[in-house]
């Protein structure tokens, strides 16, 4: 894993999204769709969309919007999304995922081509960066009111399956094999732990440090991407300067 905190990287861009409360109920909306597409509309026997049901309510987001995104999700919505991934270098040639839901594929693609070309990057072929990443189960359980030692926690994570556990003072951070992250998120919670986040997720192998004169660039292209609407997922393999962060 190289040390890779996916969790630093989220928190380095928290305070911004926090502001952008609409642009996390759409994110969350379409985090609910995906689940409940993959599992089923019934959060008791459906552990994503149970989670994704109480981030949902963590935000405060809507009763109603919280019903839409699981309407949509079970075909009563109208609507017919699907997921699609773009791949593309950003400035100084860092490697950038994108992750969309999308009922029209014409205007997302042409959204991303242009954030990519008008922050100094350029949208690459299918395959041209993903070979750079990992895709790994991903699993935060904070520290705060957990009543467990690291060495506990980690065994315990280990004994569920988990390939790595990472700690920090705030978290610990639990990466999983694809195939063994449903089991390894069910036995955590059969164990009584809260999950602040279940996911599968892209991990890049190396990450590429952003030159002072290119973090502008650099962030103003993550920022257009994750303001767009379709974009469910933005992967980077990148690191800012600290001072920049």
């Amino acid at each position: 894993m190289s040390g890779h905190s996916k969790w630093h990287n989220i928190q380095g861009r928290k305070n911004a999204q926090d502001a952008k409360r609409g642009k996390i109920f759409q994110r969350i909306s379409r985090e609910i769709y995906v689940a409940v597409k993959a599992g089923g509309p019934d959060p008791s026997s459906n552990p994503q969309l149970r989670l994704m049901m109480d981030k949902a309510r963590a935000a405060n987001m809507p009763k109603d919007n919280i019903k839409r995104a699981v309407d949509k999700g079970s075909g009563a919505g109208g609507a017919n999304y699907e997921e699609i991934t773009y791949e593309g270098y950003g400035p100084a040639g860092t490697a950038i995922i994108v992750s969309a839901l999308t009922d029209n594929k014409n205007r997302t693609a042409a959204a991303v081509r242009s954030a990519f070309t008008h922050h100094g990057g350029s949208l690459g072929a299918s395959g041209s960066v993903s070979y750079m990443f990992d895709r790994k189960g991903y699993i935060v359980i904070s520290r705060e009111d957990l009543d467990k030692n690291e060495d506990d926690m980690m065994e315990d994570a280990i004994d569920a399956g988990a390939d790595d556990v990472q700690t920090s003072e705030e978290v610990f951070e639990i990466y999983t094999d694809p195939k063994e992250f449903a089991a390894v998120r069910d036995a955590l919670e059969a164990k009584g732990y809260t999950l602040d986040n279940a996911e599968l997720t892209m991990i890049p192998e190396n990450e590429t440090m952003v030159p002072e004169d290119k973090v502008k660039q650099y962030t103003g292209l993550i920022d257009e991407l994750e303001d767009n609407d379709d974009v469910s997922e933005v992967y980077e393999a990148a690191t800012l300067p600290e001072d920049a962060e």
